[in-house]
């Protein structure tokens, strides 16, 4: 089936506040992208039209921020930009815009005087260049266009004013301008088809309004080397064409650029006839991207998210295993094998070309899960038992005698992790140093999911014949499962405690509701006992479910926080104290159903989970699903427009748990 084709009609395009809030994406598969408010308004750091991956997928510099046009029309000039300055919004050009549309690629349609104006964008794949194309499609009379470009040369994290970044070396080759910048900033170009008329200089403080209202700096400074102006005439089918690439790219390549991306992915086969599927199979293109290495991996989330280990793997399934990405799978399996180290695979590569990150306890217990769900869907058990089952025997047994950050087997048989000033799960949030749920102890998705690595051990060890380890394997997992039962259940609020032996600061929260039991009925191998399911998931679903995704607090706690916004440490405050994940609507999905039985009843109720979905792909980053949302009604996204998880554990859970398509 098709996705629905997602409009902003006039009625919110034009609308200062809504086409400034609503954002729209596209990626090169390579870590670059483009990216900016639907009024074409600049309200992050990191928008722009072209940011490109150095070191792919890292390393990405903002290049060109924005192309500012002026259309005259019968000798009357209309604005088509918008601009928020400290102080003052100029131009008002969103008044103007008739529509934006996102599909195949991103279009804008302004009207000015009697004519239609269409704009349009694409991105290469593979490599850092965009092209930008401005037709007529209607009125009386050729309209001239004028264009001023805004760039700069900064890492897309970093907001830099004018002295800190100085001019660049300019050099005009006719239909390109070469742009040579100080102190080893990347070089770029643009290319155009107009009429190039040099007057270079700076525009000053740029207001970001998000950057303002998450706490950060939030002015920044551009650098025009001119204007770029051209006639549009209807009968002409190119019209005016800017193209701005790091490599030597020419604005007459347009026509094989535009046909390519305009190229809709076909579904796979196995995909349902279902319109959320159709949809979110969609979204996953963005995160799948390429390494300088020939091997692939994941970005987290757009826009300021790199590859992180847990929200690669938990992502895996959704990303390239029910859309028949297996080679994808494969390669960024691979990737992390290289760098499993004292039994961890990293939590994070830094954007600085640092050293990899290995602060989490629950990454490397995903890697297994989806190299298990990886054989289940392509039966390659000769990249398994050759390449894998070393490493996955190393990570137990590094386990099992104690690694990093106090990981470690307990004498009961569950996991037990933390240390003072860590915070090892995906309940991570920080504030000046102090861990605000840091869970040290013997958490219950670590001891699933503990228990899940050592189910599919077990059977890699009995299949290649190693009876010993089999063996013991399956002790220690038979340990886990005993210990779990018995310690997890709270019979008080007939679900599972959230953390057992805990200590630390938040050991008073240990018996607090939250999602992360869902994963002990969830995972391949559920190590609750199926009798205490259906008051699980009841629970959970009564307790803590909106329809964008989790809560991941109940609202009966004292810390229960329902909103999220404000600067980094308000935010982070109320990062797992209530806020939302949509993440956590595959998890409920899958427990729910097994829960009750697999039946069409059971498939129905859980879709109806999933509806709120839809309405969200028209909201925030379009065409798909943020990081988070407000506990609290109307449950506002937040956080990051478009998060890997977010796409891909709903797609997996209404693929194979509704529809049974999958493994």
């Amino acid at each position: 089936m098709t996705p629905p084709l997602i409009t902003v009609p006039h009625a919110r395009s034009a609308d200062w506040e809504t086409g400034g809030r609503l954002e729209w994406l596209v990626t090169n598969g390579r870590g670059g992208f483009a990216m900016a408010a639907v009024n074409q308004m600049l309200t992050r750091r990191y928008h722009g039209l072209l940011v490109a991956a150095i070191d792919p997928p890292v390393e990405r510099y903002l290049l060109l921020a924005k192309l500012d046009v002026t259309a005259t029309v019968a000798g009357r000039h209309y604005d088509l930009a918008t601009n928020s300055y400290v102080g003052a919004v100029h131009p008002h050009g969103y008044r103007q815009l008739e529509s934006f549309s996102l599909c195949p690629v991103p279009t804008w349609r302004w009207r000015a005087g009697d004519a239609t104006i269409e704009q349009t964008l694409c991105l290469t794949p593979g490599e850092d260049t965009v092209y930008v194309r401005y037709r007529l499609l209607d009125g009386a009379s050729p309209v001239t266009l004028t264009v001023r470009p805004l760039g700069t040369s900064r890492h897309f994290h970093i907001l830099s004013a004018s002295h800190q970044i100085g001019m660049p070396a300019m050099h005009d080759h006719g239909d390109r301008i070469v742009f040579e910048w100080p102190d080893g900033r990347p070089r770029w170009q643009l290319s155009h088809n107009g009429r190039f008329q040099p007057h270079p200089d700076w525009y000053y403080q740029f207001f970001l309004r998000v950057e303002a209202e998450r706490g950060y700096d939030f002015k920044q400074d551009l650098w025009t080397p001119g204007t770029i102006t051209a006639t549009l005439d209807a009968a002409d089918p190119a019209g005016l064409v800017i193209a701005a690439s790091t490599g030597d790219r020419s604005w007459a390549d347009w026509p094989a650029a535009f046909d390519q991306a305009g190229r809709e992915t076909p579904p796979p086969p196995t995909l349902p006839d279902d319109p959320l599927a159709a949809a979110l199979h969609r979204a996953t293109d963005d995160f799948l991207v390429s390494r300088g290495d020939g091997l692939k991996t994941v970005i987290a989330g757009y826009p300021w998210f790199g590859d992180w280990g847990r929200d690669t793997f938990i992502s895996l399934p959704g990303l390239c295993l029910v859309t028949g990405r297996f080679e994808d799978a494969r390669k960024i399996i691979e990737v992390f094998a290289r760098y499993v180290d004292r039994g961890m695979i990293p939590n994070r590569f830094p954007d600085f070309g640092d050293a990899p990150e290995y602060n989490t306890v629950d990454a490397t217990l995903w890697y297994i899960h989806a190299l298990d769900r990886y054989l289940a869907y392509t039966g390659n058990w000769p990249f398994v038992a050759e390449r894998m089952f070393p490493v996955v025997a190393e990570i137990l047994a590094a386990h099992e005698t104690g690694t990093r950050h106090g990981i470690h087997l307990a004498e009961d048989g569950l996991l037990a992790a933390g240390e003072p000033g860590v915070a090892l799960t995906w309940m991570d949030a920080q504030v000046a140093g102090r861990s605000i749920t840091p869970r040290m102890g013997k958490p219950v998705e670590i001891n699933a999911l503990w228990y899940n690595a050592l189910r599919i051990a077990a059977a890699f060890a009995q299949r290649l014949g190693h009876s010993e380890r089999h063996a013991h394997w399956q002790e220690l997992a038979d340990r886990c499962r005993a210990a779990f039962n018995e310690r997890f259940w709270n019979p008080v609020y007939e679900c599972l405690h959230d953390v057992v032996d805990a200590r630390g600061p938040d050991a008073h929260q240990a018996s607090a509701v939250r999602p992360n039991q869902l994963l002990a009925i969830s995972l391949t191998h559920p190590v609750l006992d199926p009798a205490r399911w259906r008051s699980v998931v009841a629970v959970v679903e009564r307790e803590l479910w909106t329809p964008l995704g989790l809560r991941t607090l109940w609202r009966a706690d004292a810390e229960y926080r329902g909103r999220y916004g404000g600067d980094l440490p308000t935010r982070d405050a109320a990062y797992h104290q209530g806020t939302v994940w949509p993440w956590l609507l595959g998890p409920l999905v899958t427990a729910r159903v097994k829960a009750h039985g697999g039946t069409a009843e059971a498939r129905g109720a859980a879709r109806r989970l999933l509806d709120g979905l839809a309405a969200h792909l028209e909201d925030a980053g379009l065409g798909s699903v943020s990081e988070v949302a407000d506990g609290a009604p109307p449950h506002r996204p937040e956080g990051c427009p478009w998060q890997a998880w977010s796409v891909a554990e709903p797609l997996r859970a209404l693929c194979e748990d509704i529809h049974g398509r999958g493994a």
